[in-house]
Formats: C-alpha cells, sequence, structure tokens
C-alpha cells in the first residue's frame, strides 16, 4: 500500500516524460496538505480494483478545478476537467449500447430521452453521492469545501472523470464493470429512465402545440469565482418570462427555467397565440 501511495503522489506532479521531476516536494504542497490519504487509495481500490501503470489518472480524477485555480498551487496539477470531458463519451456509449440491446422495442427517440435522464447532472451526482465520492475530492486551499462536496456539477464532473480514468487506465470492459454496477443496477436506475428530467423538451413541445414561436433563453446573471461560478437564465416566450433557474452550469439553469414556465403555464394561462 504504501509503495502504491508513493507511486501515486510522485505521478501527481508529472505531466509528461519530458518534464522534469523535482528531487523533494515540499511538505507544505497544496496536494500533500489536501491530498490523497490512505484511506483514499483504499477507496480508489474498492472501486475499480488494482489500478494500473496510469495512476495519476485517479488523482487527476478527484482533483477540482479550484485546486488549479489557487494561487498557491504550481501550472504542474490538471483538473478533472479533460477526464470529464472523455469520461462523458465513454458513459453516453456504454448506456446507450445497454438501452439498445435491453430495449428492442425502443424507437430512437425514446432511447435518447431515456439516455438522458440516465446521464444529465442529477442522476450522475446522485449515483456519485452513492459512492462517497465528494469526500475524496482535492480542492483549493481557497475555495470552500463543504459547498463543493455537496456541489451537484462537481460531484457530476468526478463521477465522469473516474470513468475516463478507468478507461484509460484499464480499457472499456473495466470501464463497463463500472458502469454496470454503480449506474445500471443502482436502485434508481429504474426510477430514472421513468422519470421525465427533459423539461426543455417538454417546453418546446408545448409552445408548438400552442403555435408559438420557440422559447428563448438568456444568461440573467453571473455570480461568484471563476471555479464556483452560478448562472441564473431566464426563459421567455413572446418577450413574456416565463421562468428563471440558477446552478453552476448554463445547462442545468435553462432546464430548471423550463421546469418553473412548465409548472406555471400548468396552472395558469400565462401565453395567449
Amino acid at each position: 500500500m504504501e509503495q502504491f501511495w508513493q507511486k501515486l503522489t510522485f505521478r501527481a506532479f508529472r505531466r509528461s516524460e519530458e518534464n522534469a521531476i523535482p528531487d523533494k516536494i515540499e511538505s507544505n504542497h497544496p496536494l500533500i496538505a489536501a491530498g490523497l490519504s490512505e484511506t483514499t487509495i483504499d477507496y480508489i481500490e474498492g472501486l475499480v480494483g488494482e489500478p494500473g501503470k496510469n495512476l495519476q489518472l485517479y488523482l487527476t480524477a478527484l482533483t477540482h478545478r479550484s485546486v488549479v485555480h489557487d494561487p498557491a498551487t504550481p501550472h504542474l496539477i490538471e483538473s478533472n476537467q479533460r477526464l470529464e470531458f472523455l469520461g462523458d463519451s465513454v458513459l453516453g456509449l456504454l448506456i446507450s449500447e445497454y438501452l439498445y440491446r435491453h430495449f428492442p422495442e425502443s424507437a430512437e427517440g425514446d432511447l435518447s430521452s431515456n439516455r438522458a435522464k440516465i446521464v444529465n447532472r442529477k442522476s450522475l451526482a446522485g449515483f456519485a453521492r452513492s459512492l462517497r465520492l465528494g469526500e475524496h475530492l482535492l480542492i483549493g486551499e481557497s475555495a470552500d469545501p463543504l459547498k463543493i462536496r455537496k456541489s451537484e456539477s462537481a460531484l457530476a464532473d468526478a463521477f465522469e472523470s473516474l470513468i475516463g480514468a478507468i478507461y484509460l487506465d484499464k480499457g472499456i470492459h473495466s470501464a463497463f464493470d463500472f458502469v454496470l454496477h454503480h449506474v445500471i443496477e443502482h436502485v434508481n436506475f429504474n426510477t430514472i429512465v421513468a422519470a421525465e428530467h427533459n423539461y426543455k423538451s417538454r417546453l418546446i413541445e408545448y409552445t408548438q402545440s400552442h403555435h408559438l414561436p420557440p422559447p428563448l433563453y438568456s444568461v440573467m446573471t453571473e455570480d461568484g469565482a471563476e471555479h464556483e461560478k452560478t448562472f441564473t437564465i431566464g426563459v421567455t416566450c413572446l418577450d413574456q418570462l416565463l421562468g428563471t433557474g440558477t446552478a453552476q452550469r448554463k445547462k442545468d439553469a435553462e432546464q430548471l427555467a423550463a421546469k418553473e414556465a412548465m409548472e406555471r403555464l400548468a396552472s395558469e394561462n400565462i401565453i395567449e397565440s
């Protein structure tokens, strides 16, 4: 275990084999001060089994972008944003194949809708919470640890980043085993498939059925530091504000705005064609 921890800590400060490696890492280095403990190493091994050669991937997967934005952090540190990008694609592929094979009677539109419900930020954050993933995130010293560890966006990003790390380290079959166990076999999977989360699509269908122009989304306010920014977005139709939503991602804020709009439209006739 000690050898594995030393390897992981050492490789965390390498960007490539060409970069020079410092002879000694100072004890007050931000990643050492708030870095991976042996408990977290055991946690990773419990989730994915014995990691392969690319041990740095798992440290990167747990590194929130606030670490990179922290003034005390060296430029060699990489956040999990790139791994999140890859993990998002890997997860989408694996869920798509599962739905294709197990729902042979479903049309393309239904398959797409169900996939969207499974891989949206709220669902992914729920999977991450079930794994207690937030407890093991590396967070910048100037950020709010409690807020980030509970953040839907941070948890979803870390979950996808972990899938990306497993894919690069151990291959597609190991990534599928992880997704199968922690997503597909999740206790809430059937509920997620049955739920209707895509409020933007429902709002578009509503406007089309009432011969109205499509809804327009616009950013009303942006608040917070760069790594903790929140967006408030409003949705309008015929210059009438139907709803607003606030989230750390614009897409999530748009969904919340559309949800509020649908709830208002269900209770009163706000728009007339």
